[in-house]
């Protein structure tokens, strides 16, 4: 039973924020792209950009990793170096990135226990670390829409795997809006509409129109 005189106007802790997160994107390349039919690659690109523009946004700690670069796959995308030109990319031989000893090292050196995690995949490249975090003590968020499978039985029935183990499905934009929280955080409200404005879609749209029309009107 909620005792009403303690209740008070505070966040949850589990609410993702600036300084209790990581984010880590896994496998978003050329070959994994090819064999994505889950849902429109060009929106998982879209919305991995938009989450990487996020994390850049907050200063949230990032891990970029590949499987088999030079191999198999390809290089990272290109848009991801692009937001975070100064990160080493973490290549791997293994499918479980949480099997290699580069990238979980990497985890660890971010102090943070809440783990946003992206890529392709979803039914290998993703679940895999998933499960292997969560049962190692971390809290995972698994952003549906930056990741994608071969199939969309095979995203979906991967998500629900993860859930049934603990981890918190969300999307890009949900991430994005969940940092910034309160539209008085002057500091990032400025960037936080860029980021929606170049990749939300219609809300973004929505905002330039705001700004463009009703924002003259106010002026006037």
């Amino acid at each position: 039973m909620v005792d009403i005189a303690e209740v008070t106007a505070a966040p949850s802790p589990d609410l993702l924020t600036p300084d209790n997160c990581a984010v880590l994107f896994v496998d978003h390349q050329p070959q994994m792209f090819f064999g994505t039919g889950s849902s429109d690659r060009t929106a998982i690109i879209n919305a991995t950009v938009g989450l990487a523009k996020a994390a850049k946004v907050f200063d949230v700690p990032v891990v970029l990793s590949t499987v088999a670069a030079e191999s198999f796959s390809g290089p990272i995308m290109p848009q991801l170096p692009a937001v975070f030109p100064d990160h080493k990319i973490i290549d791997r031989t293994t499918m479980n990135a949480w099997e290699d000893e580069s990238f979980v090292e990497a985890v660890k050196e971010t102090g943070r226990k809440k783990l946003v995690l992206a890529g392709l995949w979803t039914e290998v490249c993703v679940v895999l670390p998933a499960l292997s975090a969560i049962a190692q003590g971390y809290e995972v968020y698994v952003v549906t829409d930056a990741s994608g499978g071969v199939t969309p039985q095979a995203h979906e029935h991967a998500i629900q795997r993860m859930i049934q183990a603990g981890a918190i499905p969300v999307t890009w934009v949900q991430v994005l809006l969940e940092l910034q929280r309160d539209w008085a955080r002057q500091e990032t409200y400025g960037p936080v509409t860029d980021v929606v404005k170049e990749n939300a879609g219609a809300y973004g749209l929505g905002i330039v129109y705001a700004q463009t029309f009703i924002g003259a009107h106010a002026a006037g």
